[in-house]
């Protein structure tokens, strides 16, 4: 026979247990949120640089609305300020900091040796450290989808490519831009220069400009730019010049609406976000995150803005790469691994 008492007395205990356990998880849970001090160091282009920097700010904009949680910001006017940013955060007990670009390296990995019990973010950059987390993307392969869509959506035959700083990491974004060009009509000529060799390539828009012109004077009619703050002088001198542009990093598309024939978009915003919200949860941890199209980290951009320059055949074929990227069946040589660029 059922013992009613019993029963009752334990569901009394039961729920008195609940109690207690869902008190305690609400205090657990308040702490994390209320302990969380979140921060960012910015690279020398500062947060309104509309590419990178600025996609990181409205990633950050975004945890501090859902939230309420506000997020330090810091923006480093020069290379020798970075580190010393990064140390004067972490002295003051601010954690997660998220340091924004692959420039901030050495900065990150002496800082984190310094601070071993702050946790550090890196988005792009390679810093091996048990409290470093770094977020990478395969930018080779959302560069080969826009290059898939300029090689359609040309008509001379020939595109360009206007990089910032000459280094692995921009290399990348060509190599996987002059695949997806080959991909589709490997006939195509792609035009291909860098703005410089030091960071200030990423803040040189005059030079961008420049750069362009003298491609699309030589047929080039769509300039894909992966140059940070350079890219505007690129997509200005397009659309100047009557041809097509291809932003970078951020949705550009507003920025010569009905001239951007579309953005190869890389979610750092998500990188920061994720980095913050993970730590208020307590799931914060130091493995590194490799993101490409399967995991839509890059991609391309679709708004108002381009609506009537891509063409349903464009998105099709961009769409059906991106398939056959992650299935296997489409390899994208990614540059860094060996320096090379085999078409």
């Amino acid at each position: 026979m059922k013992n009613t008492k019993h029963s009752h007395f334990g569901g009394i205990i039961k729920k008195s247990a609940l109690a207690v356990i869902a008190t305690a998880v609400v205090l657990t849970t308040s702490i994390a949120q209320a302990d969380i001090k979140p921060a960012v160091v910015y690279d020398i282009a500062g947060k309104n640089d509309k590419s990178f920097n600025e996609s990181v700010f409205n990633g950050i904009t975004k945890f501090m609305n859902d939230t309420g949680i506000a997020v330090t910001e810091l923006e480093p006017t020069n290379a020798a300020q970075v580190e010393q940013s990064l140390k004067k955060l972490a002295q003051r007990g601010y954690w997660p900091i998220v340091a924004v670009g692959f420039g901030m390296a050495n900065a990150t990995a002496a800082a984190a040796a310094a601070y071993p019990d702050t946790q550090f973010t890196i988005i792009d950059g390679f810093v091996e450290a048990p409290n470093v987390q770094m977020v990478l993307y395969k930018e080779h392969e959302g560069s080969f989808l826009v290059g898939v869509m300029a090689a359609m959506a040309s008509s001379t035959g020939t595109v360009g490519f206007v990089g910032g700083m000459d280094i692995p990491l921009i290399s990348r974004f060509e190599c996987g831009y002059k695949q997806g060009v080959a991909h589709h009509d490997s006939s195509m000529t792609v035009l291909a220069n860098m703005t410089g060799s030091t960071p200030a390539a990423f803040g040189n828009p005059s030079k961008g400009g420049e750069l362009a012109r003298s491609q699309i004077e030589a047929g080039a009619d769509v300039v894909f730019a992966a140059a940070g703050g350079t890219g505007p002088g690129v997509y200005q001198a397009a659309a100047d010049m009557g041809v097509l542009a291809i932003g970078v990093d951020d949705n550009q598309n507003y920025m010569q609406s009905g001239t951007m024939l579309t953005s190869m978009y890389k979610l750092v915003g998500d990188a920061a976000y994720e980095s913050y919200e993970a730590a208020m949860n307590g799931t914060w941890d130091s493995a590194m995150r490799v993101l490409g199209v399967a995991e839509n980290g890059v991609g391309f951009a679709m708004d108002e803005h381009n609506a009537d320059l891509v063409s349903a055949e464009m998105i099709a074929a961009a769409n059906a790469a991106r398939d056959a990227i992650i299935a296997g069946e489409i390899v994208v040589h990614d540059y860094m691994s060996d320096n090379t660029c085999p078409l």
